[in-house]
């Protein structure tokens, strides 16, 4: 199969500007707009895919994988002691080696390890496939979370949502294909991370922040999305502008036009099923009670019901900025994993009730992880048991979509630094991903500035033995 290039099906714009004006302009151009949006929906598939859609769970800020899924009984035993080869190079002055202040416990058939973090997350385990031996390219936030997003480490790609909508369309038209929610602005990067970028604007994510008071009866979906509405906008009227806008694509020499009204008759629709479904009040107890309180659980349930509804990629950040970043004192992970760790538990839970968990992708992770000697620069005063940033081995977790659950995949070395068996680039993890979704990632590919570009560049590769 021919890489799937920019070169597409005549524009809306285009087949309107060739069918002509006349009297039955408005009702041609109706049909011819329905017909092209619903091609823009039909699937790019390579091979049968595993997964419809996916849900990442992004603990934004580094979480510490010798802290939470990566035992290492060598760090107590030199706990210290200098690390083995000498100093740590990444991205701060560090010391000795560092135990970890939590407790492990094995679980499951197979005895995964999982630390005192992850309780509930623990009794997942026979559906989750844990990657240990993840690493990426640099050792701070920006440049780890768009590569860990967009698939570079420099701003100006599409981010990985932005590229399954572009491949897979959209399985429900009055909803966005690519949602991402946090209760504020996540990390120090921000809107590139969900970025169309070059591909069509209509790709995009949307971010919807989640500034609601905790209490259930406070809860207002509407105000989630607080530009969707407006008063003096009443429907019929942004129904005319819309039909306005619709007969103006005729006209030549109008760039960004027809995205545009895409991305408007998105919201426009959007008004009318948006509410239903951040309306977690509509839950029934049990299920609300499943996640548990707090914007992490909220965002959890919001993105089953997006994805329930046809939207085909969720990403939920934990909080704003890099809470995870955890330089000064790693007991910080304490709090993170407690709002965490029942709502991502629930995701699995909520999904295999629901009939969703076979053909839903579950993604969990951070950019990068922490390193396994203790952090002794920067200017701050306290605790001195943080650690630094550590993009040289770190573990992230699949479950659902074809994967094999019960399983691990890769290894660190003795003290969770480097992935020394079976590592996995964040490029690695994207073409499996796509692969999960029926996509071949050397062939999803878009023409731009002279040269083909794709999510994984001109590397990666499918990690067969962990699909199932």
């Amino acid at each position: 199969m021919k890489p799937h290039k920019q070169s597409q099906p005549l524009t809306r714009r285009e087949a309107l500007r060739r069918i002509g004006g006349g009297m039955g302009f408005v009702a041609l151009a109706n049909m011819v707009t329905d017909s092209l949006a619903a091609a823009e929906t039909r699937p790019l598939l390579h091979h049968k895919p595993r997964a419809q859609r996916v849900i990442f769970l992004f603990m934004n800020g580094g979480l510490s994988s010798i802290d939470s899924f990566d035992y290492k009984p060598a760090l107590e035993k030199f706990h210290g002691q200098p690390l083995p080869g000498g100093e740590v190079k990444t991205e701060r002055k560090t010391g000795t080696l560092l135990k970890s202040p939590f407790a492990f416990q094995q679980y499951g058939p197979n005895g995964t390890w999982i630390s005192e973090l992850f309780p509930r997350v623990a009794e997942c385990v026979e559906d989750i496939c844990f990657i240990r031996s993840m690493h990426t390219d640099i050792p701070n936030h920006e440049p780890s979370l768009l590569m860990m997003n967009t698939g570079h480490t420099q701003v100006g790609r599409p981010s990985m949502g932005a590229w399954l909508t572009y491949g897979l369309g959209n399985a429900n038209r009055n909803l966005p294909g690519f949602v991402v929610l946090c209760p504020e602005m996540p990390t120090v990067v921000g809107p590139p991370l969900w970025s169309a970028s070059f591909l069509p604007p209509i790709t995009q994510g949307t971010f919807i922040p989640d500034r609601v008071e905790e209490r259930a009866k406070d809860f207002d979906p509407k105000k989630l999305i607080p530009y969707l509405y407006h008063d003096a906008n009443s429907m019929e009227r942004q129904k005319t502008e819309l039909e306005l806008l619709t007969k103006l694509e005729q006209m030549q020499g109008a760039p960004g036009l027809e995205s545009s009204l895409a991305t408007m008759e998105t919201a426009f629709r959007m008004q009318t099923e948006a509410p239903e479904v951040f309306d977690i009040r509509k839950e029934s107890e049990a299920t609300q009670k499943l996640y548990g309180p707090g914007s992490t659980a909220r965002g959890c349930l919001m993105g089953v019901r997006l994805l329930e509804k046809g939207v085909r990629m969720v990403q939920i950040y934990y909080a704003k900025g890099d809470p995870w970043d955890a330089h000064t004192d790693i007991l910080d992970h304490r709090k993170n994993a407690r709002d965490s760790d029942q709502p991502y538990a629930a995701v699995i839970k909520d999904l295999k009730s629901r009939g969703m968990l076979n053909d839903t992708l579950v993604v969990c992770g951070s950019e990068f992880g922490r390193t396994p000697v203790v952090e002794t620069g920067g200017n701050f005063s306290g605790a001195r048991n943080g650690r630094d940033h550590n993009p040289f081995g770190f573990t992230m977790w699949l479950a659902g979509g074809g994967v094999k659950g019960g399983i691990t995949y890769g290894a660190t070395d003795d003290f969770g630094f480097k992935a020394v068996d079976k590592p996995v680039h964040v490029h690695d993890l994207h073409a499996t991903i796509l692969h999960l979704l029926g996509i071949d990632h050397t062939k999803l590919t878009y023409r731009y500035s002279g040269r083909d570009f794709r999510l994984t560049d001109v590397a990666g590769n499918v990690l067969h033995e962990i699909i199932a």
